[in-house]
């Protein structure tokens, strides 16, 4: 009778998985919803501990535990989306992505609770100013602004001088501040606080959080931006204008409340569907995204023509919809936070 009830006692205890991943840090936000989904649906039954080369995301995450591989009855797992090789035929989200390959790996259900990646800052962190508010000396209201890349997908990039085209006509209305990590492609835009380089990706976070909006191509900050909560007194999600083109389906990244300027449909290279190439032009560097099959075959200048068919003024009018909406404000002040205000990294006491 013991051993029986000992039996059923270990078939109860949670089951202990280390989730591994090793691509992009946008990927690595999706896979933060998807450990939020499993631990939502099925409470108590899991143990999870995820390794990924982005720590920072999942700093203060109530679901990630250290676990030893070598233990009895734990299960390591190489996370995949394989939904991605079906979403110019079906209607997935990337959000969908991690939810599907791990209901097959573990043997549960799993589907998305949320539209939105999980990052949790603590109370700590909220009451941390922001970089911007150390740089004016005061609470700025502000936009993110990413106006460029990685060199392996050249072909989501946008032309620097439309971004700037942009930057200037909210002059005065909209101050921006340009980010970009080093030893990627970013050239310096004008009329903007630059903090290029200057940010690590906890700190990054931290920015989202204060930050009024973004402006951004296909890239992580788009999935930061819904990722991250809004701070009090703001709407309750954060305006994004994504320059896409036509490199993915529309429905695979677009969040609802996100302007995603997209030309899918528009051009016979991407009339079924996104065309999934990586660059616009081969760079010569041995890497396989300079093959034919995986470049562009239909470029303006330096574009892609899919991406020069967005101008200027498709994003800046994106951008006045946000505005003339009420869902942000050019001067309108922000509710202070919970916790006192204290400088960017400085002790809490």
């Amino acid at each position: 009778m013991w051993e029986m009830e000992n039996r059923k006692s270990w078939w109860k205890r949670p089951r202990k998985v280390i989730l591994q991943h090793n691509l992009s840090p946008g990927d690595i936000v999706m896979l933060t919803g998807v450990i939020r989904d499993l631990h939502e649906l099925h409470p108590g039954r899991f143990i999870t501990d995820v390794r990924t080369p982005c720590p920072a995301l999942w700093e203060n995450n109530p679901y990630n535990r250290r676990l030893d591989e070598r233990d009895r009855g734990v299960k390591t797992i190489e996370c995949h989306y394989p939904l991605i090789h079906r979403s110019n035929q079906e209607p997935w989200h990337f959000i969908h992505g991690f939810p599907a390959y791990l209901s097959g790996e573990l043997g549960v259900g799993i589907r998305p609770t949320a539209f939105r990646g999980d990052i949790h800052l603590s109370q700590k962190e909220k009451g941390w100013i922001s970089q911007v508010h150390e740089i004016t000396g005061e609470d700025t209201r502000f936009w993110i602004v990413v106006a460029g890349g990685k060199m392996d997908y050249t072909i989501k990039w946008w032309e620097h001088e439309r971004f700037q085209t942009v930057v200037d006509h909210f002059k005065g209305r909209i101050q921006f501040v340009q980010v970009g990590e080093t030893g990627h492609h970013h050239p310096g835009l004008k009329n903007v606080i630059d903090l290029r380089g200057k940010t690590d990706l906890r700190q990054l976070v931290r920015l989202v959080y204060h930050s009024d909006g973004v402006l951004c191509p296909v890239t992580l900050m788009m999935h930061l931006a819904a990722a991250v909560e809004m701070r009090p007194g703001r709407a309750m999600n954060r305006p994004c204008v994504v320059v896409a083109g036509g490199r993915e389906p529309p429905h695979w990244e677009a969040y609802p409340h996100h302007q995603f300027l997209h030309t899918v449909g528009a051009l016979r290279c991407c009339d079924n569907g996104g065309c999934w190439k990586g660059r616009t032009k081969p760079l010569g560097d041995g890497d396989e995204k300079d093959k034919p099959e995986n470049l562009c075959v239909d470029v303006v200048g330096e574009l892609p023509r899919c991406m020069d068919m967005i101008r200027p003024e498709d994003v800046i009018r994106r951008i006045e919809l946000y505005l003339e909406g009420g869902v942000t404000d050019e001067s309108k002040p922000v509710e202070e936070a919970e916790t006192p205000a204290l400088a960017e990294g400085a002790p809490a006491g």
